[in-house]
């Protein structure tokens, strides 16, 4: 079995996009949503650098800072949360 033509995804791709109603948008732009998914969920830094084949972590880091970002935010608010429900004595 050969290697598919990126010109034969690309079309394919754009295909299923219009049948499903969905907007265009690029195959790789697939790449970015599942790693800021995949970060949204917890996964380790260093497993996304690898699953995306980036050659430092410092790529993926800066990359997807905004993702990172959002989610020390997220972190900081429910760690607030938490101690407004623990009163002191």
């Amino acid at each position: 079995m050969r290697p598919a033509q990126p010109s034969n995804v690309n079309r394919d791709f754009h295909t299923l996009l219009q049948g499903a109603g969905l907007r265009k948008i690029r195959f790789h732009d697939l790449r970015h949503s599942c790693a800021s998914l995949l970060l949204d969920q917890g996964v380790d830094l260093i497993v996304i650098k690898e699953l995306l084949g980036h050659a430092h972590i410092a790529i993926t880091a800066d990359v997807y800072a905004h993702v990172r970002l959002r989610l020390q935010r997220n972190a900081i608010e429910r760690m607030s949360g938490a101690l407004d429900e623990h009163p002191e004595p």
